[in-house]
């Protein structure tokens, strides 16, 4: 394998590519079950028929764990709507309908939504009341089976020189109710400082879906709390902002 072409640098991982393939290597202190149960959870969304890059082995490289899948080959759909700013309204149409296909599959061995969220709102830096509340809430929402992507933004879809739409990075794929999902979407946005698109791009989702903005309103608490676990500092000051929010108009 060749390593010499870099194609994205996140936290705890850099992604090359050789040739036909894309190798997402994580750091040497990186957890071996996260490594494990991504390339896992990659390989059980396959099988729901999506298009996504297909998992071709986990190995290790210089000590380091190394997730093999397709190079898809082609811009993200976050460069696309820098690109062309005029066809903003067509991408982002385009990016719902994506993201309702994933809702629309079904997969019955991928972790639940709900019991991730307890979990992380157990550990999360927020005051006993707070953390009770929040479950709370959590435990009143409707359980759903639906396939949740958990990091659905424009730079997890790249659009192939032919126009085929592929959706990548499923490291937080779980199953549960849709409208979670997409106030994370809502949220990754507003973390990108662009309230407005994050508006437009919840009215189009609701008007397409039949959802009522207040249920996916009502999840947005819940998922920043669960989210600034592991976020960056101050990501975690904005999503704490978040989890005192009680009621929308």
């Amino acid at each position: 394998m060749k390593f010499d072409n870099v194609i994205s640098v996140g936290i705890n991982k850099t992604v090359y590519r050789d040739g036909d393939h894309a190798i997402k290597v994580f750091d040497a202190d990186y957890s071996k079950a996260d490594v494990l149960n991504e390339a896992l959870n990659q390989a059980r969304v396959e099988e729901t028929g999506l298009n996504i890059p297909k998992a071709i082995e986990v190995s290790k490289i210089d000590g380091k764990w190394a997730i093999v899948t397709e190079y898809i080959s082609g811009k993200t759909l976050e460069t696309l709507m820098k690109e062309n700013p005029e066809n903003i309204d067509e991408y982002l149409d385009l990016f719902v309908e994506l993201q309702m296909k994933v809702h629309s599959k079904k997969c019955q061995l991928l972790t639940k939504l709900k019991d991730k969220m307890n979990r992380k709102i157990s550990i999360a830096d927020l005051d006993e009341n707070t953390r009770y509340e929040l479950h709370t809430r959590l435990e009143g929402m409707p359980k759903h089976n639906k396939v949740c992507h958990g990091d659905f933004n424009p730079s997890n879809i790249i659009i192939t020189e032919s126009g085929i739409p592929y959706i990548i990075d499923w490291a937080h794929v779980t199953q549960g109710n849709a409208s979670a999902d997409v106030a994370r979407t809502y949220l990754l946005f507003c973390l990108a400082g662009d309230r407005e698109l994050a508006d437009k791009y919840l009215d189009l989702f609701c008007a397409k879906s039949n959802t009522e903005k207040r249920y996916v309103q009502k999840w947005m608490p819940i998922v920043a709390a669960s989210q600034s676990v592991k976020g960056r500092p101050e990501e975690r000051e904005f999503l704490h902002s978040w989890t005192n929010v009680v009621d929308y108009e």
